[in-house]
């Protein structure tokens, strides 16, 4: 079904528009982006001789928003090449062009007679088969179809990508009347395993599920703030993480959608809805309206809630004071609920710590989050099927960390239930059935639900075999070894994984001594070995706690010990008889990338920032970072006849400038993936993948990778190297430290004081490593560089 979709078009080359086309040129997509022809040239246009005939005047729009896609930030495109991907064209010209198609999307402003419009125009030259959809927010699907013909209404339907569709998982597919059913199958399928998104089926409603349910949740939040005289920091910290909910918690999100699209999201509801109590939740806002017609609509207008000012002292941010209208640094709210929040671990325990202290803090969560709960309650079987769904479409479209449902199971359905009820709010009436019913909660079985409810009884969660929960088999009693670090769990099929789960998922002498355990443990019982987590980021690189105390102790002959077991680690994973595949994800720095490189092959999620960054912190990589970049090079490069200067100064200035990738089709680029490392979209089939490539490389008559010499550049290569930093350093580029570093890490990548073209062992560019790296931590301004990146997470130039 997915394969069926290899050419799309898109019409709107806006923000949005264009940015979904850039994520389409992201999968592999070939995407015509279409828009209006300008009713005029511009100067610059007449300058040149052109008027509104010529093809650049009559495709500038679309021209325009492709050039953009490399200035846009956060990036939309994973690699800006991709752009090549993209073919401009416009609207008089290039309509017929969607017979080419199997997709079109409609991504023009959101007004009805506007949408209704396009679609007669597509429809006139629709070819059978082809799906069409709207992105639209909002807009009821079947209103806008009504006039098609039945054959175009089935293969039509809604989908709503939220911003930036890069990087936010939620795609709500909403069919209208007519659509067919096995329409909405194939594009859930290949939204999922094509796009990368989590897939929700919405009804047809006004702003559909999780713009209903948030827009709601924020209205809520900010009726409660006036009726009570909260500031805008107090609810920020009410509302943010301490409620399992994103730093930019109620007013920063507000300031981030932009408030003029926010009331027109509300109004959409508000018009379109009956009850009278819900009407009344969304109807105008005073103070929304007041501030639109200020201007002050947001980030993007510079100012809303929040505004950023410049000062002597730098830039700081001041909120606004909603008595006087006026901005002002705001005071840091404190209290115990607060407190207690922070100190707890998730956002279960989180919320149930806000909730649980009698202050002011405790109070405004309660009432917010008590409306919300109801609300999405009564909401479940009109705007979508079951609870699951409202729940994965705020996880996803709001980056909530739990759902609606599974925050009430987690502060005690019934106990909650009781005391809304006592408060004089009217609890969904299926609701208290449910309880009375006996059930404690709305999932049963295992963390994380593999049971849910559905108009009234339990169906049972039929999880793809294309995910595979870590956490689940462990709970399953899958775990073969493991310790504080690390745990080595049976995936089934002959295949082991190795899960990293310190803090950070830092490797420690835990995670390094689960290494040489789960090496052993592979080699005798079972075919292949993957390493993969469910931690936030996969791997973001060395304890630097304990590398640092021990330098300043002094206990060289500790570091010497630590480093000596990493690289011993990293060459056992190499030297391993089966297969092993890596599964990096996000944040995957220094001794995370080491992790990666001696693997036979990576399977990447699309979003993962990918460097080795030792430089930072005022060292190099000593992991097998260096080793492996040289031996690469080497590889690629079997001739003794080709220069390898010119790859050897792309790895000294990666690492020299501690690039990290933007996604992993730009890891590709820098040379830190291979060509043959795959790129996975959806990070919940991360595991299912890797597990696939491990059982490939099995069945092929798996073969490791003989021990080999190096080819390296030599004293010569190291000079070229060295040469260009100190012109660097000359031009005010980077500090002495940095010259300092860059010279140990271009004798290392050289190959050391040898002969270009000198064949060297693996072990010697280990050794060399090695001591780059124990003679940078005895340097004082090295362990300042480390102890700022403890302190402030950020690095220092020193």
């Amino acid at each position: 079904m997915t394969a069926s979709i290899t050419k799309a078009a898109v019409i709107g080359s806006g923000v949005m528009g264009a940015s979904i086309a850039a994520h389409l040129a992201n999968v592999g997509i070939s995407t015509l982006l279409l828009d209006l022809v300008p009713a005029q040239p511009t100067p610059e246009e007449e300058a040149q001789g052109l008027t509104t005939r010529h093809p650049a005047v009559r495709n500038r729009l679309a021209t325009q928003a492709i050039s953009r896609l490399a200035k846009i930030k956060p990036a939309p495109l994973y690699d800006d090449a991709f752009a090549s991907r993209i073919v401009p064209g416009n609207l008089e010209d290039d309509l017929a062009r969607i017979a080419e198609v199997d997709w079109v999307v409609e991504v023009i402003v959101e007004n009805l007679d506007a949408k209704r419009e396009l679609l007669r125009q597509i429809e006139a030259h629709w070819k059978p088969g082809t799906v069409v959809s709207s992105n639209t927010s909002g807009i009821s699907i079947d209103e806008m179809a009504a006039g098609r013909g039945d054959a175009f209404k089935s293969h039509f339907l809604g989908t709503h990508f939220f911003n930036p569709p890069r990087y936010m998982q939620l795609l709500e597919i909403i069919p209208g009347e007519g659509t067919d059913p096995a329409i909405v199958r194939r594009m859930a399928a290949f939204g999922e395993k094509k796009l990368g998104k989590g897939v929700v089926v919405a009804k047809d409603t006004p702003n559909f599920i999780a713009n209903r349910i948030g827009t709601y949740g924020l209205l809520v939040t900010l009726q409660a703030m006036e009726r009570h005289g909260y500031t805008v920091e107090e609810v920020d910290a009410a509302t943010g993480p301490a409620l399992g909910r994103p730093k930019s918690a109620t007013f920063r999100t507000l300031d981030l959608v932009g408030l003029d699209t926010f009331v027109h999201v509300a109004n959409n509801v508000y018009e379109k809805v009956a009850d009278e109590a819900e009407k009344a939740v969304f109807a105008p806002s005073t103070l929304l309206q007041e501030m639109v017609s200020r201007g002050w609509i947001g980030e993007k207008a510079g100012q809303g809630f929040y505004k950023k000012v410049r000062g002597e002292q730098g830039s700081e941010i001041l909120s606004l004071d909603l008595k006087t209208m006026e901005y002002a640094k705001g005071k840091k709210p404190a209290g115990a609920s607060l407190e207690a929040a922070k100190a707890a671990k998730g956002a279960r325990a989180k919320t149930k710590a806000l909730l649980g202290a009698n202050d002011r803090y405790a109070q405004l969560a309660w009432e917010v989050l008590s409306a919300t709960l109801i609300y999405a309650a009564e909401k479940v079987g009109e705007i979508a099927d079951s609870v699951y769904d409202i729940d994965r479409a705020m996880r996803w479209g709001f980056n909530w960390e739990l759902g609606p449902f599974e925050l009430w199971d987690a502060i005690g359905l019934a106990k909650s239930a009781r005391q809304m009820e006592a408060e004089g709010r009217a609890v969904p009436a299926w609701v208290k059935e449910w309880i009375a019913a006996g059930h404690a909660s709305f999932y049963e079985g295992s963390a994380g639900g593999t049971s849910y409810v559905y108009q009234g009884s339990y169906r049972a969660a039929v999880q793809p075999p294309e995910i595979i929960s870590l956490r689940g088999l462990k709970e399953q009693g899958k775990t073969i070894v493991g310790n504080s670090g690390a745990s080595l769990i049976d995936v089934g099929d002959g295949v082991a994984c190795l899960e990293f789960h310190s803090p950070n998922n830092a490797i420690g002498a835990d995670i390094l001594t689960m290494i040489q355990k789960s090496v052993d443990e592979v080699r005798a019982n079972y075919d292949a070995l993957i390493l993969a987590n469910e931690g936030r980021h996969f791997c973001v690189g060395a304890n630097l706690m304990l590398l640092l105390m021990e330098a300043q102790d002094e206990e060289w002959d500790e570091v010497d010990a630590i480093i000596r077991l990493f690289q011993d680690s990293m060459m056992k994973l190499k030297r391993l008889e089966k297969p092993v595949v890596a599964a990096p994800h996000r944040m995957t720095l220094g001794g995370g990338v080491e992790a990666c490189l001696p693997a036979d092959e990576v399977v990447a999620h699309a979003e993962t920032y990918y460097g080795l960054v030792e430089v930072g912190v005022g060292l190099i990589p000593a992991g097998g970072g260096c080793k492996e970049m040289a031996r690469r090079i080497s590889r690629a490069n079997p001739n003794p006849e080709v220069d390898l200067q010119p790859h050897v100064n792309a790895a000294f200035l990666n690492i020299g400038m501690a690039k990290v990738s933007t996604s992993a089709h730009d890891a590709k680029r820098l040379g830190y993936l291979r060509e043959q490392d795959r790129v996975v979209a959806h990070p919940d089939h991360l595991v299912f993948e890797v597990k696939q490539s491990a059982l490939r490389l099995v069945r092929a008559g798996y073969e490791p990778p003989q021990e080999e010499k190096v080819r390296v550049v030599g004293r010569d290569g190291a000079a070229v190297m060295k040469l260009g930093a100190l012109d660097m350093r000359r031009g005010g580029y980077i500090t002495d430290h940095d010259l300092l570093i860059a010279g140990k890490l271009a004798h290392v990548l050289a190959g050391g004081d040898v002969p270009a073209g000198a064949l060297v062992t693996e072990q010697y560019l280990l050794d060399l490593e090695r001591e780059a790296f124990l003679s940078l931590c005895g340097e004082p301004k090295t362990q300042l560089r480390m102890q700022h990146m403890l302190g402030k997470g950020k690095a220092l130039r020193n």
